[in-house]
């Protein structure tokens, strides 16, 4: 069944025995946005067509905000871009963005443990996390390491919600990030790369 598939949390929850639970586990961590992040975003928002498409979304807003998070953890991790994920055939699709270790065979090995996926939808977010707490859970079984927490994303481009996976244990962040809000917004992402340049310092993974 493809990740497409699931439309409701509960869906997925009932379907996989995972409990649901609320809670500002974001940390606001510091996180210096270039002036001309802040220029070139604007110009983009003000003048260009950034919401009429899933796929505009993606390419103006939410690439663009993990992108420049990612550069400095890039000698870590590879940030995917709709890179196929497939656990089995009830947890099988295309995840907008995937954060992956990066692998030491080089970056165009996809290697595991995956971190942070992302669902970029223009305002379903009801839809939004069935679909990405079903990668999440994809990423956790083939991480085949309970202990690991994945994190998710799911985003209308302005309005960015965050949830993490524990165990058996989905938890949502109460309080939405947004564009509109740079800084608050880059030292969410901020704390979520960090979480994971932690767990990766402090688990021993097998290649």
């Amino acid at each position: 069944m493809a990740f497409s598939n699931y439309k409701t949390v509960g869906e997925v929850l009932q379907q996989f025995q995972i409990k649901y639970a609320e809670a500002n586990f974001i940390i606001q961590t510091d996180f210096i946005v270039s002036d001309y992040f802040r220029e070139d975003l604007e110009t983009t928002m003000r003048d260009g067509v950034v919401d009429n498409s899933e796929f505009a979304i993606c390419e103006n807003l939410v690439f663009p905000v993990l992108k420049e998070v990612w550069k400095s953890y890039r000698s870590q991790f590879i940030l995917w871009s709709h890179q196929s994920l497939k656990y089995d055939e009830k947890l099988t699709g295309f995840p907008e963005y995937i954060l992956a270790r990066k692998s030491p065979l080089g970056k165009v090995v996809f290697d595991k443990p995956y971190f942070i996926l992302v669902e970029a939808k223009q305002d379903n977010f009801e839809e939004g996390w069935a679909q990405c707490l079903a990668e999440m859970i994809a990423a956790q079984k083939l991480n085949n390491e309970l202990q690991i927490t994945v994190f998710g994303i799911v985003s209308n481009g302005s309005l960015w919600q965050f949830g993490n996976l524990e165990a058996n244990l989905f938890t949502k962040n109460i309080v939405p990030y947004t564009i509109y809000e740079l800084d608050k917004l880059f030292g969410a992402v901020n704390y979520i790369f960090k979480q994971c340049e932690l767990q990766l310092s402090n688990v021993s993974y097998v290649s």
